[in-house]
């Protein structure tokens, strides 16, 4: 067991290898759809989701995007998660033909949420963690519980000082 804070055993993920691995969701994604393979639509969990969502759409030409924002996060903190914002229920239903997209499950505790608005939507992720990848139908890339993933929204590019020297 260590001491290391969240972001000490970090998963750094770039703007190339985030949108790498949404066109991989999306061809692992493509024909298994219950409507002769095909999604109505697409709903993001906000805002990590909305990215992947985006790529996944465009990749599947599914034109019907709705998003729902869930707030389970104070920084690298987790919280009760609190829906701040619903999809259209007319289009979304049960969710039978709507495809759940996030950028990563942690506990799982956002998408229990979800799955009770939407219980019939297939839930994809790019990244996955132990604790709540029972909450995923499909993911990409599984990560170990105590690894945070910092995303590319999340990061500035900075100066960083050599270990010898000074140029």
């Amino acid at each position: 067991m260590t001491d290391r804070l969240p972001h000490e055993k970090g998963f750094h993920v770039s703007w190339d290898q985030i949108h790498r691995d949404a066109r991989a969701l999306a061809w692992r994604l493509d024909g298994h759809g219950p409507d002769d393979g095909r999604w109505k639509a697409v709903v993001a969990i906000t805002r990590g989701g909305m990215a992947p969502a985006m790529i996944v759409a465009r990749e599947l030409d599914i034109r019907t995007v709705d998003t729902i924002s869930i707030k389970s996060y104070d920084h690298q903190t987790q919280s009760e998660p609190q829906v701040i914002k619903s999809p259209d229920m007319d289009l979304v239903g049960t969710g039978h033909g709507i495809l759940i997209v996030d950028d990563l499950v942690d506990t799982g505790r956002t998408l229990e949420v979800v799955r009770e608005i939407m219980p019939e939507a297939h839930v994809a992720t790019v990244y996955a963690k132990p604790m709540g990848r029972e909450q995923v139908n499909t993911y990409i890339t599984e990560v170990s519980q105590d690894t945070w993933i910092f995303f590319p929204w999340d990061m500035a590019l900075q100066y960083v000082e050599p270990y010898r020297g000074t140029d």
